[in-house]
């Protein structure tokens, strides 16, 4: 699942009217497999998608203990909201879109029915329940980063990601590649955006509450047009080489701050680990 955020750093706009038939004929071409990416050195620094199901599975654990002795027995582990809260959503990948069937049905949005696994199981919370809510989630929170040095180097890498960034977007291989992907966009019929994610976060595909788009014609056929650009000049695989030698030389300029942002995100997965398997 794709979610919409910052357009660069941590997290990380796509116009003019192409019929999806006239996009959908160059999909014959010989464009390529999809891109598939691999681990980048500062992965092991960071937190990852497993760190946050797990994380959100001990803090519903705590929530419900924490809730109980608030006089709320039996409040579910993944409760809905009195009323449903407004979704947001950030770039699931930092390279936009990259598979083409899913561009030629979903344009920059995902399949809606993909969002009922996104929609809480539990019953719908009670307005009393909900007063006693915030607190225990800030308590169970608290308890997860038990012992973490929050001001020190919790998150180093994540940190440092800015910085690196910066270095990544200035360095003339990918200027390069991004100038090329756009004039191809632009080869295409479409608006030349300066870079993929550009193209992704454009306001034109207006994304509702829970981020995700209407999959008009116009999103569709410049969705195609993006990821048979990328394929054709191997945008994403020059992005991510960069990516990666920016990362590796920052990791060994700064070895001993992500050092110690790891055991600090060891220690974090420990306290997760103890309340799973206390009040799991």
């Amino acid at each position: 699942m794709v979610r919409l955020g910052a357009r660069r750093g941590i997290a990380v706009g796509m116009a003019i009217l192409l019929a999806l038939g006239a996009a959908g004929s160059q999909s014959g071409e010989a464009v390529g497999a999809a891109a598939a990416p691999g681990p980048l050195p500062a992965d092991p620094y960071t937190s990852t998608s497993q760190d946050y199901q797990r994380s959100q599975q001990a803090s519903a654990l705590l929530v419900r203990q924490c809730m109980a002795g608030h006089g709320h027995p039996g409040f579910p582990l993944d409760p809905r909201y009195p009323v449903d809260p407004i979704r947001g959503a950030a770039v699931g990948t930092e390279y936009g879109v990259l598979e083409l069937d899913s561009a030629r049905r979903w344009g920059y949005g995902w399949d809606p029915a993909k969002d009922a696994d996104r929609r809480p199981k539990g019953r719908r919370m009670t307005s009393a329940e909900f007063v006693d809510f915030p607190a225990c989630e800030a308590e169970a929170g608290r308890r997860l980063v038990r012992g973490i040095d929050l001001k020190g180097d919790w998150l180093y890498a994540s940190t440092r990601v800015v910085e690196v960034q910066k270095a990544v977007e200035r360095d003339p291989r990918l200027v390069a590649a991004w100038n090329t992907w756009s004039r191809c966009m632009a080869g295409q019929g479409f608006t030349p955006y300066p870079d993929p994610i550009a193209a992704y976060t454009d306001t034109a595909w207006h994304r509702n509450s829970d981020g995700n788009t209407p999959h008009t014609r116009r999103e569709r056929a410049t969705a195609v047009a993006d990821v048979i650009c990328k394929r054709r000049h191997h945008t994403v695989e020059t992005w991510h080489t960069v990516q990666a030698q920016k990362q590796a030389a920052d990791i060994a300029q700064h070895h001993d701050g992500y050092a110690r942002g790891l055991r600090q995100l060891r220690l974090y997965r420990a306290n997760i680990n103890e309340v799973l398997r206390t009040l799991g």
